[in-house]
């Protein structure tokens, strides 16, 4: 993780930089997510580089000025955008005093702007059929679509589907499993719904690959999160549809698991969420085992 230099005083440099670092090497470790991580860089950079102050001499006043200041666009802040500074501010000096750098944390007395909660984000079946339908029959298409089902019907993480590898797939019986490294680093192993196999595989031989012959560091994609991303919007377009990021897929894959009338326990273990820590001994249990729920969701998408 790179970073600029922040305007410390020259004898407290290196000391803060190295806990910046390692603050934000465990933010990423445990989140998963380098662009969380990035904007985190971005905001603790932005906050003590205008502040010119070490951290053990922040204020609760130097936070509230710069979390209610205009940005670079020269606009007010949302509440949403408010909130966001603080916590980031609020997070790097938990982690702090959690190293016993710091004894005291200055936005504790804060209070956290309210905000409207945003109206529930995912497709429904009707609209993945027409985004679906919208990705062309071509080497690129076949791979997008792959993707895309691959988010659908596994409800994975944007960066837990991008990294996986040919060493991440095994089969037991016919049935494909995948392994995941998951938010927090946790792990598991799922079942890989039957349509994204097929969907993987003319994939891949449109790319003139096979899994039998692949090597286990191979990557299943051979593209950045960042391509897709920019060729998913054409893949909007096309089908009528408003822009959206990769992630309200994951909205999706859960939106409609329900509305295929899983219980909200089921689409918690589905989503992997940190609640599962406290869920009963059969939720548990199913880790691992076969997804009796994607045949009702592939059924309304139409795949």
């Amino acid at each position: 993780m790179r970073t600029t230099a922040i305007a410390y005083p020259l004898e407290d440099l290196q000391g803060w930089e190295r806990s910046l670092m390692a603050f934000l090497v465990e933010k990423e470790r445990r989140s998963g997510s380098r662009r969380t991580v990035e904007g985190y860089s971005r905001m603790l950079q932005d906050f003590f580089g205008r502040l010119g102050k070490t951290p053990d001499e922040v204020t609760a006043q130097d936070v509230f000025v710069w979390a209610h200041g205009k940005g670079l666009s020269g606009r007010d802040p949302a509440p949403i955008t408010i909130g966001a500074r603080m916590a980031c501010v609020s997070s790097f000096f938990r982690f702090l005093q959690r190293m016993e750098i710091v004894d005291r944390n200055p936005c504790d007395r804060l209070e956290r702007p309210r905000t409207t909660p945003s109206p529930p984000r995912g497709l429904s079946a009707l609209e993945v059929q027409k985004l679906l339908a919208a990705v062309p029959d071509t080497r690129t298409g076949l791979r997008n679509r792959a993707i895309l089902l691959m988010l659908l019907l596994t409800g994975r993480r944007r960066t837990e589907v991008f990294r996986l590898t040919r060493g991440d797939l095994s089969f037991d019986n016919d049935v494909c499993f995948y392994t995941y490294r998951g938010k927090g680093g946790k792990t598991g192993r799922r079942e890989l719904p039957q349509p994204a196999v097929a969907a993987l595989s003319a994939a891949l031989r449109a790319r003139d690959l096979d899994l039998g012959v692949m090597g286990p560091t191979e990557s299943l994609w051979g593209i950045t999160s960042g391509t897709f991303y920019a060729q998913l919007q054409g893949h909007f377009r096309e089908a009528e549809l408003p822009p959206a990021g990769v992630h309200i897929f994951r909205h999706t894959a859960a939106k409609l698991r329900r509305d295929a009338g899983e219980s909200i326990e089921d689409v918690s273990r589905f989503l992997d969420h940190t609640s599962l820590a406290v869920t009963t001994t059969y939720l548990r249990r199913l880790e691992g085992q076969e997804d009796r729920g994607w045949g009702r969701v592939a059924e309304a998408i139409g795949v």
